[in-house]
């Protein structure tokens, strides 16, 4: 990279010391060199169109010019990619790597209001319209003749999706629907885009017909005309109000008064409504579902850019921040110095590669059954169903501590809008409650778990068999405490946990509860059970996924990477140190080697924390941040940033004389 100015000198040391060729590890994290030039060249074309210079900081905007500006960047953006598609071809990766992830959060930082247009309106015309249908809309749709969004969740109800209260009534003499909401809580709220940007949308509905419901079924709805954008007839649209993060968004609000609409705007790849309000059902239910899924798998993507920044920054800045005294009459070390920083920032970078890998693994499992769904194979449908709800849950949730605690790693500075912490963790956390509050996420892959329990092994499949395995009696095998053994001990923590859930059920129920109540008592339970499933589920892929990756990098690289996996592996063990000592045989003395090999990682990674973050490859555009730009100067750039509220460009504090004067000589 780059770089105009001096660089830290601190910074600089840290550079000439690491102890590995930091560009061959971007390489890899982008899949090759070419994958990398690839990003390079379409980051540079990006910012060269200046989209992301603003002229007054958003920060000091008012709530309605935020949304002006995302919407005036949003259409620059869509224009570039609209010209990038007429010189390219270039497909959806292509317009996902500018909508995602660093690219887009550099211009859009605190959303976009035509997200939701690329990453769900589009992939549920793909995944449930017909062919027929996909021709029509799907062209108008990705050359944003229509803009459209995704609305399911509702005022009343979120991840309950069988209690959505919306209608949409089939009325045969006309072949239409007739789409309604009966009550307030069945208000759509939430989508983005929905309150003043789209003028579609696909709606979630309760399916109606011959005086039956038959569930929850998806209708593509107009909700403005297409030429004056005024909301139709029986229309009620909003946005929802200002939040933590995300205000750029535009989450709306949606209710139907009696609104009709076509009986071929009812999405029918997998259920259908014929003419005369014959319902004809989908295979299987969980087809509809296959948005939803593919969010969720694209979430654990997304995760893996929010800890990437977070950890680039509180790590660039330990560098350069000088402290304390861990020697009498010595200056001031780095904050990098301390074990207890080390502790915070370098399990946030491995967890940054054990995401990524397991992402990628979820991504071609994805494929893989959705491939097979095409030719009618639902077999794997419940193992990926449980699998994107606990790794949605788990990353998500494991990603807003990560940035929090960096965001705490970096002091009063990282408090700081300009530090970009407050804004990338409003961010994180809100993917903790959409596409599946997290704690409901767990409750689904435990119902899969219990089910799991109750099924010969031979029956299960791979990420499940060890649940099977371990119903057969025998004695817990003695404690391995070398990577695999401790791989293996959480598969056996997780098969415990799983048992002692469906036992506890099952005494329950022998006691007179019923099953739904004995579920509910047991629901603490059976949340830790899915947490500890997948946990040895990412310790098992980041793992297996690094080995393969090691047998072609360089020798100093794999050393690197094999102590990334060591110190993830060995900081989840001593973190459910209490689980492990319950359902293995690990020892005291195991513990303590444990902790021995954990604090002796953190010195060997120690002189490589800074190079592992730098090749994560962050552009300063996209980091956006005082405190982590590549050249270290957080102290010039803080002020920089301070030096630009307007209540700096004054030379006469107005209030004072306005208000604190007139208190002061007792006037006011």
């Amino acid at each position: 990279m780059s770089v105009s100015v001096k660089v830290n000198p601190d910074l600089q040391k840290e550079r000439d010391n690491c102890t590995f060729n930091v560009i061959e590890l971007t390489n890899v994290i982008d899949g090759g060199p070419q994958k990398t030039e690839e990003r390079k060249k379409r980051e540079e074309m990006v910012f060269n169109e200046g989209i992301h210079i603003d002229e007054v900081p958003s920060d000091y905007l008012s709530h309605k010019e935020k949304y002006e500006l995302a919407v005036k960047k949003a259409c620059m953006l869509f224009k570039m990619m609209r010209r990038l598609q007429e010189e390219d071809n270039a497909g959806m990766e292509n317009y996902r790597a500018l909508l995602g992830g660093n690219l887009g959060s550099a211009i859009l930082g605190d959303g976009s209001p035509l997200t939701l247009h690329y990453v769900m309106f589009i992939p549920t015309l793909m995944g449930q319209a017909t062919v027929e249908q996909q021709a029509y809309w799907i062209g108008r749709a990705f050359n944003l003749s229509i803009i459209g969004t995704y609305a399911q969740t509702e005022l009343g109800h979120g991840t309950f999706i069988r209690g959505l209260e919306t209608t949409a009534t089939y009325d045969a003499a006309a072949k239409q629907f007739v789409l309604h909401s009966p009550t307030l809580t069945a208000y759509k709220w939430w989508p983005g885009g929905l309150a003043h940007t789209a003028n579609y949308c696909v709606v979630m509905a309760q399916l109606y017909t011959q005086g039956k419901c038959h569930g929850i079924h998806p209708f593509i709805v107009q909700l403005r005309d297409e030429e004056t954008h005024m909301p139709l007839p029986g229309i009620k649209v909003g946005e929802i109000g200002a939040k933590l993060g995300m205000n750029g968004t535009n989450n709306g609000f949606l209710g139907f008064d009696n609104v009709r609409i076509p009986r071929d705007h009812m999405l029918m790849k997998n259920s259908k409504v014929l003419e005369d309000g014959t319902y004809v059902k989908a295979p299987s239910s969980k087809l509809t579902y296959g948005t939803m899924m593919f969010v969720r798998v694209m979430l654990v993507h997304d995760v893996c850019n929010y800890m990437a920044k977070a950890v680039t920054i509180a790590t660039r800045y330990s560098a350069v921040r000088r402290q304390s005294q861990l020697r009498p009459n010595e200056p001031e070390p780095q904050i990098l110095e301390y074990v207890t920083q080390q502790h915070k920032l370098l399990i946030g970078i491995s967890s940054v590669h054990a995401f990524r890998l397991c992402a990628a693994w979820l991504w071609d499992m994805y494929n893989n059954v959705t491939a097979e769904l095409e030719t009618g194979d639902m077999e794997r449908l419940p193992e990926l169903h449980a699998l994107s709800c606990c790794l949605k849950a788990i990353t998500t949730s494991d990603a807003a501590a990560c940035v929090e605690r960096c965001r705490l790693a970096c002091g009063g500075h990282g408090y700081m809008l300009s530090s970009n912490l407050p804004l990338t963790y409003g961010l994180v956390t809100a993917a903790c409650t959409y596409e599946g509050e997290n704690t409901v996420m767990l409750l689904q892959t435990a119902r899969y778990l219990v089910k799991a329990w109750r099924t010969s092994a031979h029956a299960l499949p791979p990420t499940v068999r060890y649940v099977g395995e371990a119903r057969a009696p025998r004695r817990s095998p003695p404690w391995d405490n070398s990577l695999r053994g401790v791989i293996s001990g959480f598969h056996t923590l997780a098969a415990g946990k799983i048992g002692l859930c469906v036992s506890q059920i099952e005494k329950r129920q022998a006691s007179g509860m019923c099953y739904e109540d004995a579920w509910n008592m047991t629901s603490v339970q059976l949340t830790a059970a899915s947490e500890a499933h997948c946990r040895a589920i990412i310790l098992s892929s980041y793992y297996t996924e690094t080995e393969k990756i090691s047998r072609d990098v360089s020798a100093p690289l794999r050393l690197v990477l094999t102590q990334l996996v060591e110190l993830y592996v060995v900081y989840w063990a001593l973190q459910c140190v209490g689980d492990l000592l319950r359902f293995t045989s690990i020892s005291e003395r195991n513990i303590e080697e444990l902790q021995n090999w954990y604090e002796d990682l953190l010195v060997k990674l120690r002189p490589n924390a800074v190079g592992l973050v730098d090749a994560f490859d962050i552009r300063d555009e996209i980091l956006r941040s005082a405190l982590g730009a590549y050249d270290g100067r957080a102290y010039e750039r803080l002020m920089e940033e301070a030096m630009k509220s307007p209540l700096n460009k004054e030379p006469v504090n107005q209030s004072f004389h306005k208000y604190l004067k007139p208190f002061m000589q007792g006037k006011l």
